[in-house]
């Protein structure tokens, strides 16, 4: 080797392993800094009382959606991050009101309950004085439309009224092997009895609301349990001029009795809200521009929007406050990155994926050149879980990744090669349909499922901070780590598992269009 050519290896060696040297001295004071910052000095809690407490829950189409992305531009802005609103359809406009419910006969007591969203309103200035009744056993079809005339006037209970108000568990604690093998038994008989009802009028549950809306009922009651003490799941009304309420499964029980041992219970309900027409729909975008590769992309994700029976605290204001913190903390110690980092706050997730299915439409140039996609949204717990999302060479970059989260974080994470692409059930999914790297944050539940997830119980209260402070730190470590790499990531998908129950390899997700038009039709 000639000795020009020597020197310029030895020169192209050293340049190489002081880079080398200089990323790893600039990682770890990173990993410092974040960690001391978001354990002295989090923004969290503050985050959380001004989008939970006071802009609260965000529908999709509601004044409060709108609020809740114009509050994140301004607190951007407040940090030095570029941010923005992005429009990408078109929604129902509604805004919920006052919801008060009353038993005013056999006796006299105030009801726990709420409209559900979108329902229609009660006269303004006219309460709802009427008597409920029970939707009865019928023999058939044609036996439900001969009793639908009983309906006129009145409050309808369509819904199951449970057994016990207790949750499962607190039989399996307490009660004696023969009282919960009977509580079982006689909560199954129950719901099959309630199932076999309701099939018995030959309707599903939206054509029932409707065809009792028709028949002039006052009004729908129901209850949707959520299997915890005092919860309730709250969705959307299928009616379009009555209006849909839920009571609590106490107090639905309670007008429940009256009805079936005749005592007639008359009920007065005042249930307001307002239609606001067509009205546009956001999503909510923060970016950190890059410096040496500023057309690629690592991203941050959580939906924006909640349901509206409480505040959407842990779903999905979890996420979204660990990602607001998480970009606070990438500005001021990783004000430069390498690759373009952006966070979306998504729309309409609860809808069926819509603010981040109509961007990946929308923005081929970013999917196209993701390195990669980090998404949290299952409540308030700590990550626990990451896989691969079905992309074969995610073993190559994703531990190197997180070999820089501290121990205590990291340690407490499972992860799975190459895992398998998420079909649904949130964000990161409408980016795997396209083919891009969209990671899942999988967190610990917490009761998730029974106690927050789309309930009336969803509020601040229930945020764990310090879980979701190690969230922060994790998601902002997993962006630099992204950010840095000198590889472009790898889109190669795995061999899709075989289905047992077709003993045919399964098939990667295919994109879904965006409902750009929702609740219009």
């Amino acid at each position: 080797m000639k000795t020009t050519q020597k020197s310029r290896l030895l020169l192209f060696i050293a340049t190489m392993l002081s880079s080398s040297f200089a990323f790893s001295q600039s990682k770890e004071a990173f990993v410092a800094n974040v960690t001391k910052e978001a354990t002295e000095n989090s923004q969290l809690e503050k985050l959380a009382h001004e989008l939970l407490d006071v802009v609260g829950p965000r529908l999709v189409g509601t004044p409060q959606m709108k609020q809740a992305g114009d509050w994140a531009v301004k607190k951007y802005g407040e940090w030095g991050i570029s941010s923005r609103m992005e429009n990408w359809g078109e929604w129902r406009g509604w805004e919920r009101g006052i919801t008060h419910i009353d038993l005013m006969s056999p006796r006299l007591r105030s009801l726990e309950g709420t409209q559900l969203a979108w329902s229609p309103s009660t006269a303004k200035g006219k309460p709802i004085n009427a008597e409920a009744i029970v939707l009865p056993v019928v023999a058939d079809s044609m036996a439900f439309v001969k009793w639908l005339p009983m309906v006129k006037g009145k409050l309808v209970l369509i819904s199951q009224a449970q057994i016990s108000g207790r949750p499962d568990k607190n039989y399996e604690d307490f009660a004696t092997k023969d009282g919960l093998a009977k509580f079982k038994k006689d909560k199954q008989d129950a719901a099959n009895a309630w199932r076999d009802r309701l099939s018995k009028t030959g309707l599903n549950a939206k054509n029932l609301a409707l065809a009792i809306e028709k028949a002039g009922a006052a009004g729908i009651i129901i209850n949707n349990w959520s299997a915890g003490w005092g919860v309730d799941k709250v969705f959307g009304a299928n009616t379009t001029k009555i209006p849909t309420l839920n009571l609590s499964l106490e107090d639905y029980g309670l007008v429940y009795r009256l009805v079936e041992y005749g005592s007639k219970p008359m009920l007065r309900i005042t249930s307001e809200s307002k239609e606001l027409g067509v009205v546009p729909t956001f999503n909510t975008f923060a970016e950190i521009k890059g410096s040496e590769k500023p057309n690629e992309y690592v991203m941050l994700s959580a939906h924006f929007d909640s349901w509206d029976a409480s505040s959407g605290a842990t779903d999905n204001g979890t996420g979204t406050i660990m990602m607001m913190e998480t970009m606070r903390l990438l500005k001021k110690f990783y004000p430069n990155p390498k690759r373009t980092i952006l966070v979306g706050h998504w729309a309409s997730e609860e809808q069926g994926l819509n603010g981040s299915r109509a961007f990946v439409e929308d923005h081929p140039e970013i999917i196209n050149n993701l390195q990669a996609l980090f998404n949290q949204d299952n409540g308030t717990g700590r990550v626990v879980n990451i896989g691969g999302a079905g992309f074969a060479k995610a073993k190559d970059f994703l531990p190197r990744w997180l070999a820089a989260v501290p121990d205590t974080i990291r340690n407490q994470i499972k992860t799975n090669y190459p895992g398998t692409p998420s079909g649904g059930g949130s964000d990161n999914a409408s980016f795997v349909a396209a083919g891009a790297l969209g990671f899942s944050l999988g967190a610990l539940p917490w009761d998730y499922f029974s106690y927050t997830w789309h309930t009336n119980r969803d509020t601040y209260d229930k945020i764990v901070f310090d879980e979701v402070r190690n969230n922060a730190i994790l998601a902002a470590i997993l962006v630099y780590m992204a950010s840095e790499d000198p590889e472009k990531t790898s889109t190669e998908k795995a061999p899709m598992p075989v289905n047992p129950r077709t003993n045919q390899p399964g098939i990667w997700p295919t994109p879904v269009k965006a409902n750009r038009k929702g609740g219009l039709n």
